[in-house]
Formats: C-alpha cells, structure tokens, sequence
C-alpha cells in the first residue's frame, strides 16, 4: 500500500521538474542564439579562445555550487529550521568563491602559458569576477529547492537565461568582442543573484545555530562526486587542447558539447529535485513510495535514448544549420556526445536516489576512478584519432559508470528498471536513427523533420504499452489540476 503522501510528492516532483526543465531549457533558444551570434561574430579561432576561457571558470564556478549542493538539499529538505541551514551554506559558499575568485586572477598568467594562448590571461581574470556572484546565487537555488520552491527556484534560471542573452548581444555588437560577451555573463549572474536574494531573504551573516560540521560528513563525498564529474565532463575538451589541439579545433569540439547539452538540463532541473522529494518520502517514513519513485526516475531517463538515436542521426544536419558549414566536422562528435550525455543523466539521478538513501560515499566510489582512467584513454586516443578519439573515450566511460550507478541502486534498494523498458527504447531508437539518418532536410525543413521523428517516439511509446494505465491518468489529473488553476486564476483576475 502506497503512503498517502506519494501521490501528492509525485505530483509536486513533476510540477517543479516541469518549470525547472522549462526555465533551463530557455539555455537552448536563448543559449543557441548566443553561440551562433558568438560563432559568426568571433569565427572559430576566437569562439574558441571564448570557450576554454568560460569553461575553465564555468569549471570552477561549478565545483564551489556542488561542495555543498546535494548536502544542502538533503538537510534543508528535513527541517523546519532552514534559515539556519541556509545561512551558514551561504557563509561556506562567500568563503570559498572569494578565495577562488583571487586564487585564478593571481595564476591566470600561468594557465594561458599552459594552454599556449596568452591572451587567456586576461579572459581569466575578467571572469574571476563572476565567480562570487555564480556561486552565491547557486546556495540560493538550492535552499529554494530545499524548501520546495520549485517555481522560484525556475524564474531565477530564466531570468539568467533572458538577460545573458540580451546583455552578451548588446555589449557585443558596442565592438567589445570576447570581453563583451564575458561580462555580459557577469551581468545575467548579478541579475540572479538579485532576484534569489529577494525570494530567500537570507544574509550569509546571519547568526545560525546549525553546526556547519554536520553539512561535511554528506559534502565531503558529494563534493569529490561533483568535482569527479566536472572534471570528467570537461577533460575532453583541455586535454584536445593540451595534447596539440588548435583553437579552432577546440571551438568546434566545444560546439559541439553545445549542442549535446538538452540532457544535462534535464540532469541540472530533475536530479536536485529527486533527491529532495525522495528526503521527504524516507523521513515521512513512506520507503517503499521513495524505492518506487527511484526506479521510476531511472525508467525516464530510458525514454531519453530515441530522442538520442535521433539527434546521432540527424547530427550533421544540426550542426550545419546551427552554426555553419566551417563546424560541419562538429557532426560526428555530437553523434557521441549525445549518449554521453544520456549517461551522465542516469548517473545524476542514481546518485541522487543514493544521496538521500544515506549513502554519500557510493557516489564517489562510481565517479572517482572516471578520472584517471578517461585520462589513459585520452592519452592513448587523441594522438591517434584526435576529436574523436576524445569524444569516444568519454563516450564509453560514461555508459560504464552509468550501469555501475543502476547496479548500485540495486544492491541498496533492489529495484531495476525494467528491462521491457529498455527494450522498446533500443527498438525506438534505433528506428529514430535510423530515420534521420536516410531522411535528408536542407536548411529549415530539419525542424519539421525532428518534429515529426518525436511525435512518431511519442506514438511509439503509446503503441508498444510503455505508459501503464495508472500513468496516462495520473498525467491527465496533473494537467486537469493546471487548467482548473489557469481557469480560476483567470476567475480571479477578471
């Protein structure tokens, strides 16, 4: 028997991963528009001197957000006292990123020397400025989602997403070419930071009874997972780079990873989410409702592969009317990229489930050997086969951590998803691959051909009896329940 509270959870976890997907999922109009503004405006020797710059720092900025993260989420999530929690999360997050913000001004020099472009010195050190911001921003985001403010927690992601845009274009076009589009960036983090200040309402200086050595038992093993990562995600690209790889090269590598990135927003908006929903199910007491949801949200992530067979394709067709012929090399990598991608998903919500079953060190008994062997693997593979070789090895590596993360699942939980499951979706995609593959569009008529390769896994899906019947009316209660709430709210206005 299900606890009474499961329904309501599901529903409240759809309603927020629903919003949070939808703001994030602003970076790809908005995001999309930015690269190929920035790609033809700064053509691939200065995307690229843009791209290792951002992403060194985005790097950084990353790592300081998930010290904490997933510790925050999980100990706001079970008391009532989240001021304090958040207060000293805040206090941690100052601390760190203004340390680490000095830390690269002061070795920006030496870094562009490693990556042989001088003039990454000052990129560096422009960005150095941003770090603070981001990561002050990113406690707010998690207390939000500790709290249950899903919706406040999206409006915060979108309105990042709408001013970078503007704000990159603008100082851009005023013919400050890199330095206006970094600082555009810092501009849309001051705009975050702003409105999280406003729906949290928390000082980094307030005083707190929460011991902040409780938060480090979780965030020491959530934080080398995180690093472990975002190493892991980013290796690829520096070590092309490190090992002989020029600036364009770089820039087409990087848009590639662009354009791989729609599973990393869903990643970034459902796995925060999870793990604070699974906290409250396990401290109310309803684990079997949380072990159903796990395997469940394992389940999803599978609907995710015929839209990757897909995008693998039709992955030359995207890149060439996304940023132009000079990136069409940048087709082969997004073919891989993409289920690279698919897998750091699943890892992403198996280490949530993992979280919030108390077991914070599995995580990085899954990730942390990802370094040192993509490391070899790169080692081994650029020299030889270059963009791609690198593309491969964190191709490969990610669908092994990926299985390690479900067999983990398993042995604490004993729950798989099913393997039927896995089954249609291998079908599905394949067909969708294959369709987009021996389906050639010129131009703008590739969107009407992905739209129509989606309706027909969606039909697919429907067809073969993926969706129990127990789903189909649970979502048509949800979007019964939103139109009810559009109307009255419409009843209210008027």
């Amino acid at each position: 028997m299900k606890h009474p509270s499961a329904s309501q959870s599901r529903r409240h976890l759809l309603d927020g991963t629903t919003w949070v997907f939808l703001a994030e999922a602003l970076i790809l109009p908005s995001g999309l528009v930015v690269v190929i503004f920035l790609t033809r405006r700064l053509g691939p020797e200065g995307y690229g001197l843009f791209t290792l710059a951002t992403a060194f720092v985005l790097w950084l900025e990353v790592i300081i957000s998930e010290i904490f993260s997933r510790a925050t989420v999980k100990f706001v999530s079970e008391t009532s006292d989240w001021q304090s929690v958040g207060s000293v999360v805040m206090r941690l997050h100052l601390a760190v990123s203004v340390g680490t913000a000095l830390m690269l001004f002061f070795s920006a020099d030496a870094i562009s020397t490693l990556l042989k472009e001088p003039v990454l010195a000052d990129y560096l050190k422009l960005l150095a400025l941003d770090i603070p911001l981001f990561s002050l921003a990113s406690a707010q985001r998690y207390i939000l989602i500790g709290t249950g403010g899903f919706r406040m927690r999206a409006l915060m992601s979108a309105g990042r997403h709408i001013t970078r845009l503007i704000f990159v274009i603008i100082l851009v076009e005023l013919g400050l070419s890199v330095p206006g589009a970094i600082l555009g960036g810092i501009g849309a983090s001051m705009v975050e930071l702003f409105m999280g200040s406003y729906f949290v309402r928390l000082s980094p200086f307030r005083r707190a009874s929460f011991p902040a050595r409780r938060l480090y038992g979780y965030a020491v093993w959530l934080f080398l997972y995180s690093v472990s990562m975002i190493i892991y995600n980013k290796m690829d690209l520096f070590m092309l780079k490190i090992l002989g790889g020029t600036a364009d090269q770089a820039g087409i590598y990087g848009a590639a990873q662009n354009l791989a990135i729609i599973p990393s927003i869903f990643a970034f908006s459902f796995s925060p989410l999870l793990l604070s929903t699974l906290s409250r199910m396990l401290r109310e007491g309803d684990g079997p409702g949380a072990k159903d949801l796990g395997r469940d949200a394992m389940r999803a992530v599978f609907w995710m592969l015929p839209l990757g067979g897909m995008v693998a394709g039709a992955a030359q067709e995207i890149v060439v009317l996304t940023f132009g012929r000079l990136y069409v090399s940048a087709g082969s990598l997004l073919a891989l990229l993409i289920f690279a991608a698919l897998c750091t998903v699943m890892i992403s919500v198996t280490t949530a489930t993992l979280t919030a079953a108390g077991k914070p060190s599995w995580t990085f008994a899954l990730t942390g050997p990802l370094i040192p062997l993509a490391l070899g693997g790169h080692l081994l593979m650029i020299p030889r086969f270059g963009s791609v070789g690198a593309s491969l090895v964190t191709t490969v590596f990610s669908v092994c951590c990926a299985l390690g993360a479900v067999l983990a699942v398993y042995r604490l939980w004993g729950v798989l998803p099913p393997v039927w499951t896995l089954a249609r979706c291998l079908l599905i995609g394949g067909g969708a691959f294959f369709l987009a593959k021996l389906w050639p569009t010129p131009g703008f008529w590739l969107l009407l051909k992905l739209t129509s390769i989606v309706l027909l896994i969606a039909l697919g899906f429907l067809v073969s009896g993926e969706f129990r019947a127990s789903e189909i009316t649970f979502l048509r209660s949800v979007l019964r329940r939103q139109g009810v709430t559009k109307k009255t709210q419409h009843s209210d206005n008027n």
